[in-house]
């Protein structure tokens, strides 16, 4: 009843053949055919890039980021107490 039979399906697709031509309806076919490779593609570089590691750097402690920090002179910390 509120199905579409095959007859309903084949008029449809005649129409669709009629206004648009077989050249540009394989065009997009390809075209489809093209994007949904790269989705697929694109989604599993971001599986395999998930499994990587996420940063290309090594952590610090923090004492050792501190060492290798330049210190303040006493303007640097008297602009900071005024900025407070």
């Amino acid at each position: 009843m509120g199905g579409i039979s095959i007859w309903q399906l084949l008029i449809v697709v005649l129409i669709v053949v009629l206004l648009f031509g077989t050249k540009k309806l394989r065009g997009m076919g390809s075209d489809l055919g093209s994007a949904v490779k790269g989705f697929k593609k694109a989604m599993s570089d971001d599986e395999q890039d998930k499994k990587s590691k996420d940063a290309d750097f090594e952590q610090q402690k923090l004492a050792d980021k501190n060492e290798q920090a330049e210190p303040l002179n006493e303007q640097d910390k008297a602009k900071d107490k005024d900025r407070v």
